[in-house]
């Protein structure tokens, strides 16, 4: 059989398939505790020593598992996710525990309860699990009744307890939200999560946009050293408008979410390599330069979703962040492996991008 050309998206899906998950399912799996390790090396693929195991990790692999059709392995994935990491005494999702297995960092985190629904989602709908179903359920309930902050906006980070608030609102975990009830939404089919959707999609137009360009901001506006990251607007874009979920266009933001599409693409691609900076402030200047793995993931992704043309992208995305023994997880603007590691949070950067493009 023919290799697909560097340029198809037919090439990044063989990557994906015979290099990238089988790493996973083998030397990045901890057999004995059912977990992922954190990051592994990019020659030999040996674990990196572990200091922790996150809850975002291992349910971005029961996605990337439940999407792969491994239901089998995505299963071990959701009984370790329940074992190691829910709450029993308080609810909610502890943010990771110790090498051991025992609660680590504590905190209630909106990032993490929104990856817990997104994957519960994704795995009930291929496994039919009840088990499944009901988490996802009863997370998104959680979510609506301890994270407000008052309004239809939710804190980013709370106590274990859920009685302080450690951090309040952020672009990030809310966007992460919106993707988890979208999914949610499709996996259930209940109107409740529109009703969700809606009231996430108005907080965020209110606070966040940033309105001569119509991005989407890390904080709040008017808060003092924000940025924009184009990754950001890159998601946004898809889940606005890959989505067609009536919800973004009633809050106002399919039209600034592609003008954030052309300041992003426009101060933050660099025309010789392709590559996608992480940050810019708000007229468009770069104030981080790094070039990550899931920016340009984003960047293929929402390009995919405007039908624009995308075999040089993707030959210059995999010349830049491709190898034969995995990826490269952030560069520097010069070209220089600034993190050579591959996290075990990435695959799903790359699974959710490469099923969007065409076949």
């Amino acid at each position: 059989m023919q290799a697909a050309s560097p340029g198809s998206a037919a090439s990044l899906r063989e990557h994906y398939a015979n290099v990238v998950l089988p790493v996973w399912r083998g030397a990045g799996f901890n057999a004995s505790l059912g977990l992922p390790y954190e990051a592994i090396a990019p020659a030999d693929h040996a674990p990196l020593p572990p200091k922790r195991y996150r809850t975002m990790a291992c349910a971005r692999q029961l996605f990337v598992f439940s999407e792969a059709g491994d239901l089998a392995h995505a299963a071990t994935l959701f009984e370790s996710l329940r074992h190691y990491f829910q709450d029993k005494r308080n609810g909610g999702w502890f943010y990771s525990v110790d090498t051991g297995g025992a609660p680590l960092e504590r905190q209630k985190d909106l990032y993490i309860h929104a990856f817990v629904v997104f994957a519960c989602a994704h795995y009930a709908r291929r496994s039919g699990s009840a088990d499944a179903f009901a988490l996802l359920d009863e997370t998104s309930r959680l979510v609506e009744a301890r994270f407000s902050s008052g309004g239809d906006l939710l804190n980013a980070v709370l106590a274990e307890n859920f009685g302080a608030t450690l951090e309040t609102p952020l672009q990030n975990p809310l966007m992460h939200l919106a993707e988890a009830w979208l999914a949610a939404r499709a996996a259930t089919g209940d109107a409740a999560y529109d009703k969700r959707l809606a009231r996430l999609a108005q907080s965020v137009a209110d606070a966040f946009v940033h309105e001569p360009s119509g991005s989407i901001a890390e904080q709040p506006m008017g808060t003092v050293g924000n940025r924009l990251e184009p990754g950001h607007q890159f998601e946004w874009y898809f889940l606005a408008h890959g989505s067609g979920h009536a919800a973004f266009e009633a809050a106002g933001l399919n039209e600034g979410l592609a003008r954030a599409f052309d300041f992003a693409q426009k101060h933050s691609v660099d025309r010789e390599t392709g590559g996608v900076c992480a940050a810019l402030d708000e007229v468009g200047r770069v104030i981080d330069g790094t070039q990550r793995i899931w920016a340009q993931t984003e960047y293929l992704r929402a390009l995919a979703t405007r039908g624009d043309a995308l075999g040089e992208q993707i030959a210059r995305y995999r010349a830049r962040f491709l190898h034969e023994r995995g990826w490269v997880e952030c560069r520097s603007p010069h070209g220089d492996v600034t993190r050579a590691e591959m996290p075990s949070t990435t695959p799903y950067h790359l699974a959710t991008s490469y099923a969007a493009l065409p076949a």
